[in-house]
C-alpha cells in the first residue's frame, strides 16, 4: 500500500504540523455529485482499530460524545481496485458498527477518564471522506472533521470552549477501504491533540476552566468628589450636602443613602481573583431639608440613616465571606447576597423611622445611637 497524506487544521488560519509524509495543499472540494457517480455495489466496511491516543490530559477528561452531522448515513465515498471501466465509480463506506459508535468508541477507549478532572462535552459536527481518480490507478483523498468542545458544569449545563476544523489530502493506490483506516485514525487523533494542546495553553487564565475563587473587597472612594458621598468615617455628611430644594413633605429633613457593588476578576493559574469594590453612598442632589430644621440633633438623625446603609454593607460582605463560592456561579450567590442585604437595609430603615419616630422621640433615638454605634464597632467600621 502506498499512501501519501497531508493534514491541515483550519481555525483562524493556523495549521497544525504535519503528521504524515507529505503530498500537497488543497484549497476546497467541489460537491460530491460532480466528482462520483455512484456504484451500485455493496457498501464496505473499515474497522476502526483501537489504540491509545498519544496525549495524557492533565486537566480534562471526556464526559459525553453526540452526533452532531446534517449527514449521519455514511463517513467515506471511496474508489475501489482499477478495473475496466470503472474508473469514476465510488462506493460508499462506514465504519464497522456504524460511522458515529465507532468514533465514540475510539475515543473513550483511546483517552483515559480522570472524573476529577474537567468534563468535556465533544459534538462531532462533521466526518466525511471524498476521493476522485488520478492517472496510474491512483486516488486524490479528501477528509474533513469537525469537532465542537463544550465544557460541562456541575449543574447540568455546557459553555462552549473552542472548535475544531481540520482536514487533510492524501495519495493511494486505489484498493481496499481498509487502507485509508490509519489515515481516519490520525485525523480523529489529531482533533484531540488540538484539545489537549488548547486547554493545557487556557487552564491558568480561561475563567471556564478556573478550579477556584478568591475573593477580596474594598470600599470605594471618589476624588475629588462629585455629586455623590461615599461612606467613610473621615466623612459624615454635613447640611452642605443637602442640595435639593424642599418638598412637600411635613418631615424636617431627609437623605437616600444606598448600597451597590461593582466587580472585578482576573484568572491566575487557574484561580478566581475576584475583587469586589463596595458602594455606601448617598446622593447630595436627593437630599434635602427645610429651612429651620438645621441642628446637630437632626444632623446626627440623617447620619444614621448613612450608618445603617454601611452596616447593611458589611453584611453582605460576611455572606460572601462565610461561603466557598462555585467556581461555575459565584455571581449567583454574590446576587443572592446581596439583594438580602439590600432588603436587610431597607427594613432596618423603615425600622429605624418607626421607633424614633422620624427622629422626634428623643429616647429612642438615643437608643437607636447606641445600638448603631456597637454594630459598627463590632464589624470594625472606624
Amino acid at each position: 500500500m502506498s499512501i501519501m497524506m497531508k493534514s491541515i487544521f483550519i481555525r483562524k488560519i493556523q495549521y497544525i504540523p504535519v503528521l504524515i509524509s507529505i503530498a500537497y495543499f488543497f484549497s476546497g472540494f467541489e460537491s460530491r455529485d460532480a466528482m462520483h457517480r455512484v456504484s451500485t455495489k455493496q457498501n464496505q466496511e473499515i474497522t476502526l482499530q483501537d489504540e491509545r491516543i498519544p496525549i495524557s490530559p492533565k486537566e480534562f477528561y471526556i464526559a459525553n460524545i453526540t452526533d452532531e452531522r446534517d449527514n449521519r448515513d455514511l463517513i467515506a465515498w471511496i474508489l475501489p481496485s482499477v478495473s475496466p471501466g470503472d474508473q469514476l465509480k465510488a462506493i460508499s463506506v462506514d465504519f464497522k458498527g456504524g460511522g458515529f459508535t465507532a468514533i465514540k468508541h475510539f475515543i473513550e477507549r483511546g483517552l483515559p477518564r480522570d472524573t476529577s478532572l474537567c468534563a468535556i462535552n465533544i459534538g462531532l459536527k462533521k466526518f466525511m471522506v471524498t476521493e476522485t481518480a488520478k492517472g496510474s490507478g491512483r486516488a486524490d483523498g479528501h477528509i474533513i472533521l469537525s469537532f465542537s468542545f463544550d465544557l460541562e458544569r456541575g449543574d447540568g449545563e455546557t459553555v462552549h470552549l473552542t472548535d475544531y476544523n481540520g482536514a487533510a489530502v492524501y495519495d493511494r493506490n486505489r484498493g481496499p477501504a481498509q487502507n485509508i483506516e490509519p489515515i481516519l485514525r490520525q485525523a480523529l487523533e489529531n482533533g484531540l491533540i488540538y484539545l489537549n494542546k488548547w486547554i493545557d495553553q487556557q487552564a491558568n487564565t480561561n475563567i471556564n476552566l478556573a478550579k477556584s475563587v478568591k475573593i477580596s473587597f474594598r470600599d470605594y472612594d471618589e476624588k475629588p468628589e462629585g455629586d455623590t458621598i461615599y461612606y467613610s468615617t473621615k466623612r459624615p455628611i454635613a447640611w452642605s450636602d443637602f442640595q435639593s430644594k424642599t418638598g412637600d413633605n411635613k418631615y424636617e429633613a431627609e437623605v437616600y443613602p444606598t448600597i451597590g457593588y461593582d466587580e472585578h476578576t482576573d484568572v491566575v493559574k487557574g484561580t478566581i481573583n475576584l475583587q469586589l469594590v463596595i458602594k455606601v453612598c448617598l446622593p447630595k442632589s436627593a437630599c434635602w431639608v427645610k429651612e429651620g430644621g438645621r441642628n446637630d440633633y437632626a444632623l446626627n438623625h440623617e447620619q444614621r440613616h448613612f450608618d445603617i446603609a454601611k452596616i447593611a454593607s458589611e453584611h453582605f460582605k460576611q455572606k460572601i465571606k462565610a461561603e466557598k463560592l462555585p467556581v461555575d456561579n459565584f455571581d449567583g450567590f454574590i446576587n443572592v447576597a446581596y439583594l438580602d442585604s439590600y432588603r436587610e437595609m431597607s427594613a432596618l430603615q423603615k425600622q429605624y423611622d418607626a421607633e424614633t419616630g422620624h427622629g422626634t422621640n428623643r429616647a429612642e433615638q438615643e437608643h437607636w445611637n447606641e445600638k448603631i454605634d456597637r454594630d459598627l464597632d463590632a464589624l470594625g467600621v472606624k
